[in-house]
C-alpha cells in the first residue's frame, strides 16, 4: 500500500486561488526584486510592478530558494508519504533546480518534474497531477498525469513589445526577432522549454487575431481545458474568451486568470496569452 502523494509546483503555474485550494495543490512563491526590495510574488500588487516597469525600475526574479522548498516540504509532508513538485521549464528558470536541493534534504520520497513550460500549461498539468492523487494515484501515476498534459498543452503569447523578455534574458528562440523589429507585435509559444516565435503580425488586431485562429486549430475537436493569461489587460482577455467559447464548445474549463507577477516581468504590462490543453 502507497500512502497520500501530495503535489507542489510553483507561483508560474498561474493557477486561481480557488483551483489550487479545491485541489489541495501547495505553491512555492518565485521571488519579485523592485529596486533594493525582494519580496515573494504573492505580495507584490501587481500596479506596482507594472508602475516600475514603465518607469525602467530594476525588476529581477528568482526561484524560491532551497530553505523555502524546504520550509513548504516539511509542511506538506505532515499530511504525505510523497511528493511530487512540478515546476516551470528548467530553461526559464531554476526553480527544478532549487527544489532537488531541497528535496535531497528530505525524508519522504520528492519526485521533482521539469515541466518545460510556464502559464496556464503547468496550471493544468498540475491539477491533472492533483487529480489523479486525490484518487489515490502513487507517485508514478502522479508524474505520468502532469507529463501527459504537458505534452498536450500549448501557450500563445501576445506581448505588446519584446521588449520587456529582452531585458530579463528570457526571449530564447524569439531573438531573432530582437533588433529594428522591437516594435514588431508577434505571437510566441513556448516551444522545447524557451519561448519561440509563433507567428507574425505587424499590429495588435491582427496579431490578436491570428492567436485566437491558432487555438482554436490546436484545440481540435477533442476535449479541451482553454485558460485566457492576462497582465493587467482584463478587457482583452474578456473580449478573447467571449470568441472563443462559442468556437470550442468542447471546453470543460475555461478560465481568465492573471499572469503570476514573475511572468508579468516577462511579457510586459498588456499581454494577453491563450492556454489551449487538451483533457484527459
Amino acid at each position: 500500500m502507497h500512502g497520500r502523494v501530495a503535489v507542489v509546483t510553483d507561483s508560474t503555474a498561474c493557477l486561481p486561488p480557488d483551483l489550487a485550494r479545491q485541489w489541495g495543490v501547495s505553491i512555492a512563491q518565485i521571488q519579485i526584486r523592485i529596486g533594493d526590495h525582494v519580496a515573494e510574488e504573492a505580495f507584490v500588487p501587481n500596479e506596482h510592478l507594472v508602475h516600475a516597469l514603465k518607469n525602467r525600475t530594476p525588476v529581477q526574479t528568482a526561484p524560491p530558494d532551497p530553505a523555502t522548498f524546504y520550509r513548504l516540504y516539511q509542511q506538506v509532508a505532515q499530511s504525505a508519504d510523497a511528493i511530487v513538485s512540478i515546476h516551470v521549464s528548467s530553461r526559464m528558470s531554476e526553480t527544478c533546480k532549487a527544489a532537488s536541493r531541497a528535496a535531497a534534504q528530505m525524508r519522504i520520497p520528492i519526485h521533482i518534474v521539469d515541466s518545460a513550460t510556464c502559464g496556464m500549461s503547468l496550471g493544468y498539468a498540475v491539477l491533472a497531477a492533483a487529480r489523479v492523487a486525490g484518487a489515490g494515484g502513487n507517485p508514478r501515476r502522479v508524474i505520468d498525469a502532469a507529463v501527459k498534459r504537458c505534452r498536450a498543452s500549448s501557450e500563445l503569447i501576445y506581448v505588446d513589445t519584446l521588449e520587456y523578455l529582452r531585458r530579463g534574458g528570457k526571449i530564447g528562440a524569439a531573438a531573432a526577432l530582437v533588433g529594428n523589429a522591437l516594435s514588431l507585435k508577434p505571437v510566441l509559444t513556448v516551444h522545447e522549454g524557451e519561448i519561440a516565435p509563433q507567428d507574425k503580425g505587424f499590429g495588435s488586431e491582427r496579431a490578436l487575431r491570428r492567436m485566437v485562429e491558432t487555438a482554436v486549430s490546436r484545440a481540435g475537436d477533442g476535449m479541451v481545458d482553454i485558460a485566457v493569461e492576462h497582465f493587467g489587460n482584463i478587457p482583452r482577455a474578456t473580449t478573447i474568451l467571449d470568441e472563443l467559447k462559442p468556437r470550442l464548445p468542447q471546453a470543460r474549463e475555461a478560465v481568465i486568470t492573471e499572469v503570476s507577477s514573475a511572468i508579468g516581468v516577462h511579457v510586459g504590462p498588456g499581454a494577453v496569452g491563450i492556454t489551449v490543453s487538451r483533457a484527459e
